[in-house]
């Protein structure tokens, strides 16, 4: 069973961040997977406790700082955009501010294409691809990400605000 944490819009949130990682751990995450807006190498850091995919939003100005900090993490950094496969399923990943990089990576026909940026948890499917937003960790009313399984193609979006230090 392969079960990956789904993260976006954290926005230098390192507290809130922690929560996160650790509620997504509860849940029996092997990986995790940050669509955009880190903003901070301490927010790379905090997710750096599982395996980490990471891909750079429009609010990630030093993308240099950002991809050493992934790279010394044991993190992999996709750059604006990028595909991967775990658990034999194709993901794509984008932050979700460039509609080009979002038509790129559908029109490879991944299984899921993962993005962030409108702060607004979703879950939709458009032909072969399923399309999440795990919500955000900032300038939302309710901090969510999402847990995915890979195996059963469940999705849970998961309330951070509830999990106070846990």
């Amino acid at each position: 069973m392969m079960r990956v944490g789904i993260l976006s819009d954290t926005h230098d949130r390192v507290e809130r961040t922690q929560r996160a990682v650790r509620l997504l751990i509860a849940q029996g995450v092997d990986a995790l997977i940050h669509c955009g807006d880190l903003t901070n190498r301490e927010v790379v850091e905090e997710c750096s406790a599982l395996p980490c995919y990471y891909v750079f939003g429009n609010n990630d100005f030093d993308e240099s700082e950002l991809c050493r900090s992934m790279t010394l993490g044991g993190g992999v950094c996709l750059g604006k955009g990028g595909e991967f496969t775990l658990a034999g399923r194709r993901i794509a990943v984008t932050h979700g501010d460039s509609t080009r990089e979002i038509r790129r990576l559908a029109a490879l026909g991944p299984d899921y294409l993962l993005f962030g940026h409108t702060h607004v948890p979703a879950d939709e499917k458009h032909g072969p691809t399923r399309y999440i937003n795990p919500g955000a960790l900032h300038r939302a009313p309710t901090w969510t990400v999402a847990r995915l399984d890979l195996d059963s193609d469940e999705l849970v979006h998961l309330d951070v605000s509830d999990h106070q230090g846990r």
